[in-house]
């Protein structure tokens, strides 16, 4: 069964099976709130459903760090923390929890950091890696990046995994406007010594995002290992865009992973390009904003599914005073109630204004809403 629990402040989109059950939690600030006040509503959710928690993103100062995790206790999972643009408003934007209960969760370590969680959805190993980032921080940015792809090799290695069983990846790169061009050069050379265009090319975002440590990069990624073969992860094509690896990218506009009863699918950062690869509405965020969605839309519509699959996802802006432009186009087109973290942040090209990544969920055929 799928359900969905919409309140100001929390969007709680859960799936229950007869084995385990997860849940999907986007929690944000309500007016005149402290930063800590959405991480104890979750808290408290997390405690009441007695679940163990798989990853953690938060978008804000880290300054807020200590004092917003504290109701957790001992966090023994990977929170990526990014540090929006120093225009946006200096308050935690949100942050987006991915849960499990009634399953064994391990975490995995790698040099005395705590950077992925590990469990199983029956015989489906799967792999949740966050917070990577390099330890030798004075060295090239490309360097640093080719570090955080070793450590992606040697956490996986860990869970008994390979970056074959990669199918989503995460890059914020600190001033990504300066050194996207050498972080592609780095990702292509790890892809292909890993023979990665072989295979699956993961769905991926990369975004601009400081992490407070004077990083270049922070890294994290999902992996999926599975025994059984009705369990498929596929490449799906954008029908508006080309694909990315046309023009140098290497990433997936998106993935879809089939599982015997679901279907999930990892859409890529996904911002106003047209199918040439070039920026369109140069200038014009809301004319950006209206050629993103629709974008999105269509990927979503290509599988079967719509907004009201939509599990999570984060809206990027370049410009903090933008914002609210989100809103006002979810009002104007009548869109459902969005499980969104609207941040602000650089996008990889200067002009772009905006970007937006998803994850959906649906019950494959003979499974509906109330089954598993």
């Amino acid at each position: 069964m799928i359900s969905r629990r919409v309140e100001r402040g929390l969007h709680v989109v859960t799936r229950t099976c007869p084995t385990h059950t997860e849940s999907f939690i986007t929690a944000t600030a309500m007016d005149g709130e402290p930063d800590r006040a959405p991480f104890e509503r979750l808290a408290g959710l997390i405690e009441d459903h007695q679940a163990a928690v798989v990853s953690q993103e938060v978008f804000g100062p880290v300054a807020s760090h200590e004092s917003c995790l504290a109701p957790f206790g001992e966090v023994a999972w990977p929170v990526t923390w990014i540090q929006e643009a120093q225009q946006a408003a200096p308050a935690v934007a949100g942050t987006q929890v991915w849960a499990v209960a009634g399953t064994p969760v391990r975490s995995l370590d790698l040099g005395g950091n705590i950077v992925g969680r590990v469990f199983f959805e029956g015989a489906t190993q799967v792999c949740r890696l966050g917070a990577l980032a390099p330890e030798r921080r004075d060295r090239p940015s490309g360097d640093q990046a080719q570090e955080v792809f070793q450590q992606m090799d040697a956490a996986l290695a860990a869970a008994d995994m390979t970056f074959a069983d990669v199918v989503r990846t995460w890059f914020f790169n600190h001033d990504i406007l300066e050194w996207y061009s050498d972080f592609n050069r780095v990702r292509q050379a790890f892809f292909e010594a890993h023979e990665v265009f072989d295979g699956l090319v993961p769905a991926s975002t990369g975004m601009g995002g400081c992490n407070g440590s004077a990083a270049a990069l922070t890294g994290a990624l999902l992996a999926l290992r599975s025994e059984d073969k009705r369990v498929r992860a596929e490449a799906v094509p954008s029908p508006l865009q080309s694909p990315a690896l046309e023009y140098g990218s290497a990433f997936s506009r998106a993935v879809e992973v089939a599982m015997p009863d679901h279907r999930r699918l990892f859409v890529s950062g996904t911002a106003s390009i047209s199918p040439e690869g070039d920026t369109l509405h140069v200038g014009d965020v809301d004319a950006q904003i209206a050629r993103t969605m629709d974008v999105a839309r269509a990927i979503l519509e290509s599988r079967g599914m719509g907004w009201h699959d939509v599990t999570r996802a984060i809206v990027y802006f370049k410009r903090a005073a933008d914002r609210p432009r989100f809103a006002a186009y979810a009002a104007q087109r009548g869109l459902p109630p969005l499980p969104v973290v609207v941040v602000a942040n650089d996008v990889c090209r200067d002009d772009l204004l905006f970007e937006i990544e998803l994850d959906a969920l649906r019950a494959s055929a003979g499974h509906g809403e109330g089954q598993c």
